[in-house]
């Protein structure tokens, strides 16, 4: 049988197993909207803005290991997806974006919304297409969904001009596909990994340095029983929380730029460190040159090119972290003889580290009349769901999230790590939510950053996504203002948010409920009426001010010098 384009890739992405979508229509969309008017397999969610839409995409994404699949028009439809696409491959991210095209015959002509997405977008996709073809489409759409969630996962845009969805064809979609020049290496090399364990064994002083690759292979398990049964104490990258869980006695949270002292000085002073998905960025390393000085490195990754990229590697593994990590335990297991041994041998670096937790461990002074905003993110912890999704946006609030809330499970915090995008956190929620009607959705927000995507409380609303958002409200540009603070003599240029926003009025005019708390006593109360609350919802706290994010590495420092108090 016989269909156009346009119900052609809505019938490829059935075959992908989508089956939700955010997009925005327009013009060179609208066949493909006509085609999905009757296509009740898959949910469209009409977001507010493009970026919106691309977010929420990357939000489901991250939450359920699925693609995310975005849509939109072409021209400026298409542009304003750009930072989230840039958001999604700084995170690898698996997306499909579907953006709409002039008509083949006009493409170059400066036609009416034309722009080189493919151009514009490049240097952040991990790989593009312009279908050209009616025929192409179906096997253009395998490549792109096995190219998005394969090796290290990445956004693909996929171009899709006007005419192409009005050209008719035969449906005929591939079972598998070959692509010439893409054939990620999943496997680990076993003598690679039989030296990894032998390094382990042999240490004194060895830590696990564990990024987001943990948690977008879904290697949670295996790490955190590889952990235990060595008995390696195990830090995270912001994109690594949840991996291992926080609770651990093995756990030191958190490392780099707003790390635990305990987390940086286990680093520094380390003999061996177990790089696991993470590719020592520069918010983890501090200075480069002073960096974990007495350590040998081991770094797992499935992308090859992210290995030695940033520091010497002294035994490479490339592959699935998953499958590394499986065979690390079978080969831990047959020496089990050394493991005893090695075990007992561990017992003074432990000691080190618990002295380290002991001496500067994460803490704050709550005031009898202003609000601490670490404070309210124990609070959340306290009263929230233990399989509460949150969502952050970028800045102060983000970090005492990552220090404060305690993430046990993966794929329970989504937020903006390599490109650190200021609103991402709403729409990413909106993307969980749909993707998981029934679970606790948390967008932890500035008063900053949430004005740049507020409104999709109408989507919220619209959509009945019951997402709980908490503001922490403290009338600045929280983190530029620290730097200002610290570093430029508190000339505060340009970041004091000097007119007051009533977001319970806000809250209202969407359809939607607000509570506020000014004073420590309203901070339990308020969030329980909001978790009480079957939609959306707006929670604002007036934090302090000036409160910093501490402790912080100063631009240029190494690690171990750590500005603790301020």
């Amino acid at each position: 049988m016989k269909m156009n384009g346009a119900r052609i890739m809505l019938e490829c992405l059935k075959k992908e197993g989508v089956d939700t979508i955010f997009g925005y229509p327009g013009g060179t969309v609208i066949n493909l909207y006509d085609a999905l008017f009757d296509f009740k397999e898959i949910h469209h969610i009409l977001p507010r803005h493009e970026q919106a839409g691309t977010h929420a995409a990357d939000g489901y994404a991250r939450a359920t290991g699925r693609v995310g699949v975005v849509i939109a028009t072409s021209g400026p439809g298409a542009t304003n997806t750009v930072t989230g696409i840039a958001t999604a491959y700084m995170d690898s991210i698996p997306m499909v974006i579907i953006t709409g095209q002039v008509p083949t015959p006009l493409i170059g002509n400066d036609a009416f919304q034309e722009v080189d997405i493919i151009g514009i977008t490049r240097p952040c996709t991990k790989h593009s297409f312009l279908i050209r073809d009616v025929k192409d489409i179906a096997l253009t759409m395998k490549k792109a969904f096995y190219i998005a969630r394969s090796g290290r996962p990445g956004p693909v845009l996929v171009d899709f001009p006007k005419d192409i969805q009005i050209a008719q064809s035969e449906f005929d979609y591939p079972e598998t596909v070959e692509i010439r020049g893409y054939k990620p290496n999943l496997s680990g090399h076993p003598r690679q990994v039989e030296k990894a364990v032998a390094m382990i064994l042999e240490s004194h002083r060895p830590v696990m340095y564990v990024g987001g690759g943990t948690v977008l292979s879904d290697s949670a398990e295996p790490l955190t029983e590889l952990a235990r049964t060595l008995t390696l104490p195990v830090t995270t990258t912001l994109m690594g929380l949840g991996s291992f869980p926080e609770s651990d006695e093995l756990s030191l949270g958190m490392l780099g730029m707003h790390g635990s002292y305990c987390a940086n000085m286990a680093m520094s002073n380390s003999d061996l460190i177990i790089a696991v998905g993470a590719r020592f960025d520069d918010r983890v390393t501090g200075k480069l040159s002073t960096f974990a000085p007495h350590a040998k490195i081991i770094h797992i990754d499935v992308d090859p090119t992210s290995i030695k990229k940033n520091v010497p590697v002294d035994l490479p593994i490339v592959g699935d972290v998953k499958d590394v990590l499986l065979k690390m335990i079978k080969q831990t297991d047959k020496n089990k003889e050394k493991l005893a041994g090695f075990v007992a041998a561990l017992t003074p670096w432990h000691s080190d580290i618990t002295a380290w937790k002991e001496k500067h461990p994460l803490g704050y002074k709550q005031s009898s009349t202003i609000i601490k905003p670490q404070f309210v993110i124990q609070k959340l912890r306290e009263l929230s769901d233990d399989d509460a999704i949150i969502s952050t946006d970028v800045g102060q609030h983000q970090m005492w999230t990552a220090q404060f809330f305690q993430f046990n499970k993966p794929r329970t915090l989504l937020t903006s790590g390599g490109l650190g995008t200021m609103g991402y956190g709403l729409p990413a929620a909106m993307g969980a939510q749909a993707a998981f009607p029934n679970r606790q959705i948390i967008s932890i927000c500035g008063d900053g950053g949430v004005q740049m995507n507020i409104q999709e409380m109408a989507t919220l609303v619209q959509n009945r996504l019951p997402v709980k958002i908490v503001i922490l409200n403290n009338n600045f540009l929280g983190m530029v203002r620290q730097w200002q603070e610290l570093f430029f003599d508190k000339r505060y240029s340009s970041t004091c948010m000097e007119l007051p926003i009533d977001y319970i009025k806000l809250a209202d005019a969407y359809g939607a409920k607000g509570f506020l708390a000014t004073k420590p006593g309203d901070v339990e109360s308020v969030i329980k009426q909001g978790f009480e609350e079957k939609g959306p919802v707006i929670m604002e706290f007036m934090v302090a001010r000036e409160e910093k994010v501490l402790p912080m590495v100063p631009a240029g420092a190494s690690l171990n010098e750590m500005v603790l108090n301020a």
